[in-house]
């Protein structure tokens, strides 16, 4: 699965009538896809291929072949092109693979038309992370080094910084874990390396640029300042973060098409935060025609993040006529992606949670979420598994591994940030991590969706277990719901060792709704055994109920319409 968008401009081309169908399921849920034409089937391809970011093919893959192969260039600027069969079993990732984005594009392909994805890159086909689907640039010899990666050979790592960097295999080594140099080199750095036949290199976002400029800079002065700059510091661009600049400079042409030139986002800082950073050549002239003695160099510390004490001034402000220019390197922050598996099955894990999965080096999480994920993981991934009871601990792990400078994801059922490992874990995570939500389904949707509509108006969120939080505190936030008469949801709602909660909040909800007001249960929602129980305020056994369960009281307008819950919108159109 991936969570990339598909290409902006998809070309489909056709040459039968069951192509064209498949064509059209793909257009009809992509509307930036379009079935190409052409006087021949071979004139619609090379159509699709010049003038289109991406092609499906619905046609045999020796044809596909044969038509594109004089049109070949670069891998890094051809489209990528998927081929469907005739029957649509299979959706083969012809060329461009996970650079070019083919293998991503046959998934999703895949899942529009029930078939089959079949992709043949070496380094997905056996779960191992393609260097050049890390998120950062990688040049050099990206396939001599994959392909020793591939053979299990040994491969030096050698990283400027304490990156954080996906699970590798564990032929790839640092010089402490294998001190014999056996050729083959993985670099992480931003520095120009000489080429070899036998070193790649990965590029972090180590860079930021900070730019200053006189009103009217033509963009060619400011690109050809920053260029020198690099080059003299023997800095490489690939690993440019961003430009930064002042607010005042914000709506820079000559900037902000640098900027985009160089595919790196612009940000700005106001004077107050710049005249505030100590920078080694401050100027009153600037202070008075901007409000801070330095823009260039003191927005480059700054940053994307305002961490100038984490930063490192490597080429003092520079200038031409109109633009200066100063470059800083800032320290890697450790990833924590907080991650959100929803309910339990499998389709209701978001894409975006099984990539964070994939990308990190380090798993956190509950024994018995963990082994729901390992089939995802990547080889190599390191899993910290702990009990019920451990919340505190897991975070703290989480934390820990991230602060020092690693991928790590930390796992929760539903939504993370939902009765779940999102607020523990952020309480103790700093300025040294960067922090990743990815939100996932909760068991109040999976529950909802199962009840009918309870959810369509407001509703709350009120967990019974006084483990944290006092029963008179929760009691209060029961009465509160209650009297505004919304749909309840308990979580939490009752154990073996809490057996008396769940009775004394349903009492309270009863003395403000009618005895006949629905109440849903809902067991292992998504899950093995899972089971949906319908009853009243009035009649609701509470022993029916678990820890496994959530309970949906409705409101006073709540209503069992053929069997369903349904709490009405009220929209207006329905009078």
């Amino acid at each position: 699965m991936t969570d990339q968008n598909p290409p902006a401009r998809i070309g489909l081309v056709a040459a039968t009538a069951a192509g064209r169908r498949h064509a059209d399921t793909v257009t009809a849920a992509w509307p930036h896809a379009r079935l190409v034409e052409g006087e021949t089937v071979a004139d619609a391809l090379r159509t699709a291929w010049a003038d289109c970011d991406a092609v499906i093919a619905f046609l045999a893959t020796g044809a596909v072949v044969r038509i594109v192969a004089p049109l070949l260039d670069d891998k890094r600027t051809d489209p990528p092109v998927v081929v469907v069969d005739e029957a649509a079993r299979h959706a083969v990732a012809l060329l461009g693979g996970h650079a070019g984005g083919a293998n991503a594009l046959a998934e999703q392909v895949a899942a529009l038309l029930d078939a089959r994805p079949v992709i043949t890159t070496a380094t997905d086909a056996v779960d191992l992370p393609g260097l050049d689907t890390l998120g950062w640039p990688v040049q050099g010899a990206v396939a001599a080094v994959s392909r020793a990666i591939l053979d299990g050979e040994p491969v030096r790592l050698i990283a400027d910084a304490d990156w954080p960097l996906p699970a590798l295999p564990p032929n790839v080594r640092t010089a402490a874990e294998d001190p014999t140099d056996h050729g083959y080199r993985l670099l992480v750095t931003d520095r120009v390396v000489p080429p070899d036949e036998r070193t790649a290199v990965l590029r972090p976002p180590s860079l930021v640029a900070g730019v200053g400029a006189s009103r009217g800079v033509p963009a060619a002065e400011v690109a050809e300042l920053l260029h020198r700059a690099l080059a003299d510091a023997g800095l490489d661009p690939a690993s440019l973060r961003c430009l930064a600049t002042a607010d005042i400079k914000a709506d820079e042409a000559g900037i902000r098409s640098t900027a985009d030139a160089l595919g790196v986002p612009l940000v700005t800082w106001p004077a107050t935060r710049l005249a505030a950073v100590d920078v080694p050549h401050p100027s009153e002239v600037v202070r008075a025609a901007v409000g801070t003695p330095s823009v260039a160099e003191a927005a480059a510390l700054l940053g994307p993040d305002g961490r100038a004490d984490e930063a490192t001034l490597l080429v003092g402000k520079t200038a031409t006529a109109m633009a200066t220019v100063a470059v800083a390197r800032h320290a890697p922050r450790g990833r924590l992606a907080v991650v959100g598996l929803g309910p339990g099955a499998t389709d209701l894990r978001t894409p975006r949670a099984v990539a964070e999965l994939r990308r990190a080096a380090v798993v956190v999480g509950l024994d018995q979420y963990l082994d729901q994920v390992r089939d995802v993981l990547r080889p190599g991934t390191r899993v910290l598994s702990s009990g019920l009871g451990a919340e505190e601990a897991r975070a703290r792990a989480a934390v820990a591994e991230a602060a020092a400078g690693r991928a790590v994801a930390l796992i929760g059922s539903g939504d993370a940030g939902v009765y779940a490992m999102a607020s523990p874990a952020l309480e103790y995570a700093d300025e040294r991590i960067e922090v990743v939500g990815v939100p996932g389904v909760t068991a109040a949707l999976a529950a909802g969706a199962l009840l009918g509509a309870p959810l369509g108006h407001d509703h709350a969120y009120l967990s019974l277990s006084d483990l944290h939080t006092p029963w008179d505190v929760i009691e209060r936030r029961v009465t509160a719901a209650a009297e505004g008469d919304f749909v309840t949801l308990f979580y939490n709602p009752r154990s073996r060792a809490r057996d008396w909660q769940l009775g004394k909040a349903l009492g309270i909800l009863a003395a403000h709704r009618p005895p006949d007001t629905p109440v849903g249960v809902v067991r292992n929602a998504s899950r093995l055994g899972e089971r949906v129980h319908l009853a009243t305020v009035a009649t609701l056994d509470p022993a029916v109920v678990d820890m496994y369960s959530v309970v949906v009281v409705g409101s006073s307008d709540t209503r069992l319409v053929a069997g369903r819950m349904v709490t009405p919108r009220g929209y207006r159109w329905r009078s």
